[in-house]
């Protein structure tokens, strides 16, 4: 369905609130024809003889799909329809499952799609498949994990269902209520039993079961491991490929294959798992037993562990004040022999204390955003949290339209940038995007120099700076008289209409303070960010406003007002972090640098770690 998100005929289709099912798929099935299959069927001519049977599939499809739109139509405005059901395509999940004995597994996966249905008020994790299998139990375990994952870091309750297009048309479908009162429960047993069968050996006694479908071991991951491990029992030498009905213990991974080409399971070693257990339990102890000396009782609650923290989660006894932890923070530090002082921060339920990793890691970029994966909205990555799962911002929200970006040398701000830009090239076309970016240091983005999306050359200079803000509001104010003259309110309205489709432009500032020592230049930039801050978000212009030196007379109110977004990497004071987010946030002091930023959007207040780009030059031919 993203060919139906990117092309306006698909949504001129549901411009009536009457609009008949038939007719609707109908059209559908035309333009999908024109628009993507037959441009296929012209280069896949290995695949001539099932081409055919292919699109029979994909036309059921299509007149499922027809019919959803078409009752959610009822509900929405007909520019909305498509992107209100179809909410997301190929995500990544992550969860990490407490299985029974008590360690912990996670699970990586990425879903097909994410439907949502107005009528019944309830959401539908879909996963297609091009071929019928011998045991449906393992699609089912799969769409079954999907659904359990986003109810995990939503609460809300999510259907699942299978639509495999061959050989020939088949739906299998399964409640939230089926699956929490079934799959649901034998999730971590069925976990940890596969995790024994990948480290069994033998002699060990209860080795994993045969496979029903032996063509899987010529794929399957743990093939080589396989080998090795029953090449004795086996009778073929390590490397050796295996063959059906040589043995029973032949073919011994069964549910890694199945799960393994759209579920990948983190094998970490029980060992490691373990050492992970312990050490943030020996952490929860001692904070226990340092808190006590000083007759502040609280109970351990449990920890996360994030790519450069531990997070450990405390209860006060009952009469025992949070601001009394919350004074500790220095003797806290000292206590634990830790580099930088903890932070302390009340929650819903337990006071949270972060304290750095000693094996800290890095959240690689190419690990979290992937080369084409095109979105409809413009999304930037911030980074990483304690779950795993990347966090990023919607430019289209009203609450993270622009950005105000501050840290210190050495906390991470240009990389951050980097990997902020990185994550909007690879997911949109030239076509669609323009990035104008501004440089003093002229060393934050030597790479994307002669990249094709740049809205005008990289601006290193005060003068011309002044002169692309105008630029941007001359833009911005042209963008309004289209709208105007379409009757339109925004660009994707806009977009939705003209044939001509305009692209979204956002401004980088890597080093803004540069620009603030002049008082005639710092009042004509205030008054570029307050006109464009203000008013540019519906015309698709964006604002990303970062500076090391995030002090009053540079971070003027003019500007704090005008960029509702803001990212606190590690500052040079207290006073800094406040004045980037606000209030009495001083916690942006006690970060640990590299990347270790706090993400606020309204009163939200949530830490992460920022992506690592490398080897910029490889995306460029995506």
């Amino acid at each position: 369905m993203a060919l139906a998100k990117q092309r306006s005929e698909f949504t001129v289709l549901l411009a009536s609130a009457d609009a008949n099912v038939e007719e609707v798929a109908f059209r559908m099935q035309q333009l999908f024809y024109q628009l993507a299959f037959y441009p296929y069927m012209e280069t896949a001519t290995e695949m001539a003889s099932e081409l055919p049977t292919i699109w029979q599939g994909l036309r059921a499809l299509i007149q499922r799909w027809a019919h959803l739109l078409v009752s959610n139509r009822r509900y929405c405005n007909f520019l909305e329809v498509i992107s209100k059901t179809f909410i997301a395509t190929e995500q990544r999940l992550t969860h990490a499952f407490i299985l029974p004995d008590r360690t912990r597994q996670e699970v990586v996966g990425v879903f097909d799609g994410l439907i949502y249905d107005f009528e019944r008020d309830r959401l539908c994790v879909v996963d297609y498949k091009t071929y019928a299998p011998v045991d449906p139990s393992a699609q089912l375990i799969q769409v079954a994990l999907y659904s359990y994952t986003i109810w995990q870091q939503n609460q809300v309750p999510v259907d699942a269902a299978v639509y495999c297009v061959l050989p020939e048309f088949k739906v299998r479908e399964y409640s939230w209520e089926q699956l929490a009162e079934t799959v649901h429960q034998l999730i971590p047993h069925k976990l940890q039993q596969m995790r024994e069968w990948l480290n069994w050996k033998p002699p060990q006694a209860d080795p994993p079961p045969p496979t029903t479908q032996s063509h899987l071991c010529e794929i399957c991951p743990q093939q080589q491991k396989c080998q090795t491990f029953f090449a004795s029992r086996v009778g073929t030498a390590v490397g050796t490929a295996h063959h059906p009905g040589e043995s029973t213990t032949n073919h011994r991974q069964e549910s890694s294959a199945q799960q393994g080409s759209a579920l990948a399971l983190t094998t970490n070693s029980s060992a490691q798992q373990g050492n992970a257990k312990a050490l943030t339990t020996n952490v929860g102890e001692q904070l226990v037993e340092i808190l006590q000396s000083f007759n502040i009782g609280v109970d351990y609650l449990g920890a996360a562990v994030g790519p450069a923290f531990i997070r450990v989660k405390l209860k006060p006894h009952l009469g025992v004040k949070v601001v009394s932890l919350l004074n500790r923070t220095e003797d806290l530090q000292v206590q634990l022999g830790i580099a930088s002082r903890p932070l302390i921060k009340s929650q819903a339920g337990y006071v949270s204390v972060d304290m750095p990793r000693p094996d800290r890691e890095v959240a690689q970029f190419s690990d979290y955003i992937q080369p084409g994966e095109t979105l409809e909205s413009v999304r930037i990555a911030i980074g990483v949290n304690l779950d795993g799962k990347l966090v990023e911002a919607d430019l289209s929200d009203p609450n993270t339209c622009h950005f105000l970006v501050g840290g210190t040398t050495g906390s991470g701000k240009s990389e951050f940038l980097r990997s902020l830009l990185l994550s909007l090239l690879v997911r949109h076309s030239p076509a669609h995007l323009k990035i104008a970016l501004v440089d003093p240091k002229r060393v934050t983005f030597p790479e994307f120099e002669q990249m094709p999306w740049l809205y005008s050359p990289v601006v290193k200079d005060p003068d011309r700076t002044i002169e692309l803000m105008a630029e941007l509001v001359a833009e911005m104010e042209f963008r309004y008289q289209l709208f105007e003259s379409a009757s339109c309110a925004d660009i994707n309205a806009y977009n939705l209409k003209s044939v001509k489709q305009l692209p979204r432009i956002v401004c980088i500032f890597d080093e803004y303070a540069d620009f603030m020592a002049e008082k005639e230049s710092r009042t004509e930039l205030e008054q570029s960010i307050k006109r464009l801050g203000a008013m540019a978000r519906a015309a698709g212009i964006h604002l990303i406003v970062a500076t090391q030196r995030p002090e009053a007379k540079v971070v003027t109110p003019i500007v704090r007002s005008n960029l509702p977004g803001r990212v606190a990497l590690r500052t040079a004071s207290e006073a800094d972090s406040v004045i980037i987010l606000g209030g009495k946030q001083t916690a942006a002091a006690y970060l640990l640098g590299k990347g270790d930023l706090l993400y606020q959007v309204g009163s939200q207040l949530q830490r992460l770690q920022s992506l690592l780009t490398e080897k910029i030059d490889l995306y460029w031919d995506k």
